[in-house]
């Protein structure tokens, strides 16, 4: 399901990042339904965490914010849920950190993330080479594996991630944290290049993508672009009555 969405898209996908529960609880599933109809292709929801070790200062705000509004993961599962019975209809992604999923046990939370209309898992601080456990128990709750890479993974770190991945593999195009950044993106090129010389699963490229003219670059080598904190930020500096309709323009922006 996850792949089929953005090789359906004719354009670059546009695949929004947002943290569970922020700004707040009440309005995130029309958030979410919000993001569907502004043409996202798949969405993914940040399970937060206390110490989001791959995050800038934007997410690990956003993560803050939600663990104080009562977000827990049972609260993403449950969210997602509610969700689904709301009439979203795109992939959902769930990202956050192996603790989130070992504290709740790898089985229980894999059977009940597909029982919530989950589709996929992105865990940030797995390294591909200790993820087996993890992706036997996807397969057993048909969920992809989304696997990390970044410009600096060795050859048999791309080649393994590339055999394991179901969903997309999520390219890093800067080393460093996740925000709002320019970037040059001749290293990811490069490393999407690798990536696609070994598997047919799409590519996602995220870390720094913040307007229209980084989703068109990336658009040229890759098949979809990851947006995080640039849509953080704009939830951020909009008073909550507004921050569903400010959310769905700025990814209708993008495309």
């Amino acid at each position: 399901m996850i792949s089929k969405a953005i090789q359906s898209n004719k354009n670059t996908s546009v695949i929004p990042f947002i943290t569970c529960g922020y700004p707040n609880l009440d309005h995130f599933v029309n958030l979410l339904l919000s993001l569907e109809h502004s043409g996202s292709s798949i969405i993914e929801i940040g399970m937060p965490n206390s110490d989001p070790l791959a995050e800038g200062l934007t997410i690990q705000y956003s993560s803050s914010v939600a663990l104080k509004n009562g977000v827990n993961t049972k609260v993403c599962l449950q969210t997602v849920k509610e969700a689904r019975k709301k009439g979203l209809n795109i992939p959902v992604v769930l990202m956050g950190y192996y603790n989130n999923v070992l504290a709740y046990d790898i089985d229980k939370f894999c059977r009940e993330a597909n029982e919530s209309g989950v589709n996929g898992l992105i865990i940030a601080d797995l390294p591909v080479f200790e993820s087996y456990d993890l992706v036997s128990h996807l397969k057993k709750y048909d969920l992809s594996y989304i696997p990390l890479l970044s410009v600096n993974s060795s050859k048999s770190v791309i080649e393994e991630a590339c055999k394991l991945a179901t969903g997309y593999i999520y390219c890093i195009s800067v080393l460093g944290v996740t925000g709002e950044r320019k970037v040059v993106f001749d290293r990811v090129k490069t490393l999407v290049e690798k990536v696609k010389s070994n598997t047919s699963v799409p590519v996602a490229v995220g870390f720094g993508v913040s307007n229209k003219s980084d989703v068109k670059e990336i658009g040229k080598f890759a098949d979809g672009a990851i947006i995080g904190s640039a849509l953080i930020n704009k939830i951020r500096e909009t008073k909550d009555d507004n921050i569903v309709d400010v959310a769905g323009k700025f990814i209708s922006s993008l495309i």
